[in-house]
């Protein structure tokens, strides 16, 4: 559900102009009235009906809503209940004889969706300027910085939508529910934005908004393709790794120019795809063949300093952030490119992101006689070695120890790539639970523990979160970094269906060293 950022204004639009829309994109099958089927709209008064809004929840629809049947899990009864709350008309991709309503039956309900709701909203996207971010990693990071960067640049005219938080108007924030919402809330939440005068729009696209066609249509202005490696593979989400990136490549052909990271695997693939359609890219990495090479400053304290060579530019010189991790350093970089391509002012733009927080993300304990505390998002192979790797840089002669778990249901592959994390960078492990949902998170440690490769690595289980983060810090020295993966800054944990109240890792952390 989403909350709106100030009103929305009215839309119109009658049923005859959401039947041309449908007849012009090739999408119409047939139109169901009083039980016969048209394939061209009758003399009939429903043509001329007004629809106020968009809605596949039946508990918010009513006369004035053009309702979808959308989704694997759709039952008859959602639009029976959508009937009988005055539901005079519904978008299906299979007809309902027995449903007093007028059917618009398509060939595709999410590309009908997001069709209609580019129509309804009167093409907010061709209203804003579109940055899409993607990657396996980092992309909400990225998000943040480039939010920071062009909110100084725009003077506060420019949306977010990230898996962390959505502001409609650079004021206001409102936490996010899908890393890319479903195509009615998305043209919503833009027709929002520009109504409150709005220019830009940062905006996270996830592997399953083009799996599900969430962005089914949408050119992005500009497109960053962060990093790639396996998740999200599961029955529920992709089958297999070349589906998820297939996937991932699609920003590629729907973006006007690409920002690459070339030290990304699968890179030239990448490369070949934006030469295949003909989209000009740019690359940046650590190799003197990039067009902006990030150079890793030597400084090994907590702010590390960044210098860049940019070769078509003036963008030469360095800059600091307020998070750790060299790993920031990519998706700060993609940030900057993106403000120097769209011409605003580099200095603006290296301020902006030296101040930048990220929800969730790297979050440093460094308190007396204590363990040097990490809590971040982290929850793959690339993020949660990345965290690794950034301990045994923070604290060479320490030890790295890891808490993490895995989600229930989803991403199962994940499992064994988190394995894959440890048995590489970790001395030791605390497996625990993070949003175990329907499955037991013992058994979820379990699998993750039988992916492990590495003998040397010391393994403890204790499934509630809480007590793991004790075992945690009660096994560090002074020396030694505390790794806190996987919650971030949320406030709760998915447990059959629910999401049970949780303090927050953070919270936790504060509470056991006071």
């Amino acid at each position: 559900m989403i909350i709106s950022q100030g009103s929305l204004a009215m839309y119109k639009k009658k049923l005859k102009d959401i039947y041309a829309v449908l007849l012009r994109e090739k999408m119409l099958k047939e139109v169901i009235i009083q039980q016969q089927w048209h394939i061209t709209l009758p003399d009939h008064p429903i043509v001329d009906h007004v629809f106020h809004s968009l809605s596949y929840d039946s508990r918010e629809a009513d006369e004035a809503t053009l309702f979808f049947c959308k989704g694997q899990q759709f039952k008859e009864v959602f639009l029976e209940q959508a009937v009988t709350g005055g539901v005079k008309v519904y978008v299906s991709e299979q007809p309902y004889d027995s449903i007093d309503a007028v059917g618009l039956i398509v060939t595709d309900i999410r590309e009908a969706m997001a069709m209609i709701a580019q129509f309804f909203y009167d093409h907010p996207e061709n209203k804003l300027t579109k940055i899409g971010i993607t990657g396996t990693k980092g992309k909400t990071s990225c998000a943040y910085f480039l939010k920071d960067s062009l909110e100084q640049a725009t003077n506060h005219k420019t949306a977010l939508f990230s898996s962390e938080e959505t502001t409609l108007d650079g004021v206001h924030y409102t936490r996010s529910h899908l890393t890319t919402p479903e195509a009615l809330d998305l043209y919503k939440q833009m027709a929002k934005a520009v109504e409150n005068g709005l220019t830009h729009l940062v905006m996270e696209v996830s592997s399953q908004a083009y799996k599900t066609k969430r962005v089914f249509g949408l050119t992005f202005e500009l497109g960053i393709f962060l990093n790639i490696s396996p998740d999200h593979i599961s029955p529920i989400e992709h089958p297999t790794f070349d589906d998820y990136l297939y996937c991932k490549r699609q920003l590629i052909q729907h973006s006007k120019q690409m920002i690459l990271n070339a030290d990304s695997d699968y890179f030239e693939l990448l490369a070949e795809t934006c030469t295949l359609y003909h989209v000009p890219y740019v690359t940046f990495g650590r190799s003197l063949t990039v067009d902006v090479e990030i150079q890793d400053a030597t400084d090994t304290r907590s702010f590390d300093l960044i210098a860049h060579t940019l070769s078509f530019s003036d963008l030469e010189g360095g800059y600091r952030l307020a998070i750790l991790g060299t790993f920031n350093h990519d998706n700060a970089t993609a940030a900057l490119l993106v403000s120097h391509l769209l011409g605003f002012s580099e200095k603006i733009s290296r301020q902006a992101i030296a101040n930048t927080v990220i929800p969730g993300r790297m979050h440093v304990i460094d308190e007396p006689n204590q363990p040097l505390i990490l809590i971040d998002f982290a929850h793959n192979y690339l993020s949660i070695k990345a965290v690794g790797e950034l301990g045994h840089h923070l604290r060479p002669n320490g030890k790295v120890i890891i808490l993490t778990g895995s989600t229930g249901g989803k991403a199962l592959s994940r499992r064994a790539d988190i394995a894959k994390a440890l048995s590489e960078i970790a001395d030791e492990a605390i497996l625990t639970s993070d949003d175990p949902n329907f499955e037991d998170p013992a058994a979820i440690a379990k699998e993750i523990i039988s992916h492990i490769d590495n003998d040397a690595l010391s393994i403890t289980v204790e499934t509630q979160r809480e007590k793991a983060i004790a075992i945690a810090l009660s096994h560090a020295t002074t020396e030694d970094i505390v790794a806190i993966c996987g919650k971030g800054t949320e406030k709760e944990m998915k447990i059959n269906g629910l999401g049970e109240p949780y303090p927050g890792d953070y919270e936790v952390v504060q509470q056991l060293l006071n």
